[in-house]
This record gives C-alpha cells, sequence and structure tokens, in this order.
C-alpha cells in the first residue's frame, strides 16, 4: 500500500506569504510607490533650483530676456517633466496597491486614477509649451530686429498667457488627484492615516495654486501655497518612503475592522 509523505497533496502547503524572505502581498508595491513619489518629488526639486527665476515672473520683458539667455532651458524642463511623471507614477502604483474598499473608496481610487492620468497629460503639454515653444518665442524676439521686437515680444507673451492657463488647470487636475489619493491611504489603512491627510492637504495646495495662477499669474500671492506644497510632499513622500521599506503591515484584521 502507498505511505503518504509529507509532501503528498492532501497535505496542506504554506501560503507564499508565510514563507521566510518572501514580501508580505502588498508591501512590494508599496516599496515601489513611495520610491516613485520620492523620486519624483526629488527630481522636480533638483530641476527647479536649476530654473531660470532671479527676475520677477510677471515682468514678462526681463523674465524674457533671462530665458533668451538661459543654455539650459529645455533640458531643465525635461527634468522637471520626469520627476512629474515619477510622482504620478508613484500614486497611480499606491492607488492600485492600496485596494480601496468596495463603495465610494473604489469610485474614489478610479476617479484618483483617472486624474492623475489627466495631471501628467497635462503637465506634459504644458512643458511642451513652456520648455519649447516659449524658448523659441523669446530666443526670436531677443534676436529679432527693432522693428520686428514688438510683434516678436507679443508671440512670446501670447504663448507665456497659454502657459498660465495650462499651469492653472494642471494644477487643479494635480490637486483633485492627490486629495482622492489622500482619501484612499486614510480609509485603506495600509500605512499611517495622517499620511493620507499631508497627501490630501498638498492636493489643497496645489488647487489655490491653480486659482491664483488662473487669477494673477506667476504673481507673489502663489509664494505661500507653493511652499506649503513643497513641504507636505516632501513630508508625506518621506514618511511613505520610510514606512513602507522599515514598517510592518498592518494586520488583515485591523484592516477588515476600519
Amino acid at each position: 500500500m502507498k505511505k503518504f509523505g509529507p509532501q503528498d497533496s492532501h497535505t496542506p502547503r504554506p501560503s507564499a506569504a508565510a514563507e521566510p524572505g518572501r514580501l508580505a502581498p502588498l508591501r512590494a508595491p508599496l516599496r515601489l510607490a513611495a520610491t516613485l513619489a520620492f523620486t519624483g518629488f526629488a527630481v522636480s526639486v533638483i530641476a527647479g533650483l536649476l530654473h531660470a527665476d532671479t527676475a520677477s515672473a510677471n515682468d514678462h520683458p526681463a523674465t524674457f530676456a533671462e530665458y533668451a539667455r538661459s543654455g539650459i532651458w529645455t533640458a531643465v524642463h525635461l527634468g522637471q517633466f520626469a520627476g512629474m511623471a515619477l510622482l504620478i507614477s508613484g500614486l497611480l502604483v499606491l492607488l492600485v496597491a492600496l485596494r480601496a474598499p468596495d463603495g465610494a473608496m473604489t469610485w474614489a481610487a478610479r476617479f484618483g486614477v483617472a486624474a492623475a492620468v489627466a495631471a501628467l497629460a497635462l503637465y506634459a503639454s504644458l512643458q511642451a509649451v513652456d520648455g519649447v515653444a516659449l524658448k523659441r518665442a523669446v530666443d526670436a524676439w531677443a534676436a529679432a530686429a527693432e522693428p520686428e521686437k514688438t510683434a516678436r515680444f507679443a508671440t512670446a507673451e501670447g504663448i507665456r498667457w497659454l502657459e498660465w492657463g495650462m499651469r492653472s488647470y494642471q494644477s487643479f487636475v494635480l490637486g483633485a488627484a492627490l486629495i482622492l489619493t489622500g482619501a484612499v491611504v486614510v480609509r485603506a489603512r495600509r500605512v499611517s492615516g495622517l499620511i493620507g491627510y499631508l497627501i490630501a492637504f498638498s492636493g489643497l495646495a496645489y488647487i489655490a495654486q491653480g486659482w491664483i495662477i488662473g487669477a494673477e499669474g506667476f504673481s507673489s500671492a502663489n509664494s505661500i501655497p507653493t511652499l506649503a506644497g513643497i513641504v507636505l510632499i516632501l513630508v508625506w513622500s518621506v514618511w511613505l518612503l520610510v514606512s513602507a521599506w522599515l514598517g510592518k503591515d498592518t494586520p488583515a484584521r485591523d484592516r477588515i475592522r476600519g
């Protein structure tokens, strides 16, 4: 008669999650999301520090002259786009990894994904206008003979106003994506709920930026919302990174209870 050993098919096998050295089911995507978000923030900040901005942004003659002198303008804006793409990719992975509970949070996650994708598309268009079209326009204005300067300046200024509009609406949509992501983080209870609140508050900062840019352009009134957005994203991205790589999974019973 055949003897059944410990490897017989009737003997239950340990689950993959219980095997030593294996990550918990959602730990790997959570780490990916955190790494993407923090890296995107860091790249955006570094690129922003290289951006020519000594002149007042709403003083177009001075600003356009400074832009025309910049030899790394296109590279800086490509860096800014890469940073935003990484940050938004982190939000998308986070929304998928958290597996929001059924009901309103499921729809919040879906709308968050849609808003994040739209924000990235708008940012790509924004950088094409600012990083390529505006640069070509200010270069043409700076190099033009005196009789042509007025027309060249008007062209550059029109592109600048288009940039205002695109930046304004990109900030609105990104703000919505951050608020929805924050709500899902709070409800999913995979990481500290405070991280979710900080993500949502950073979204409010972007919405404030969108309103001010649409109404006044790149005025000094936008300094506080811009600084708030930078600080909030720094705090929640670092916190999420540490939590994802060094923290422990919330017990399943606690997640269900929430």
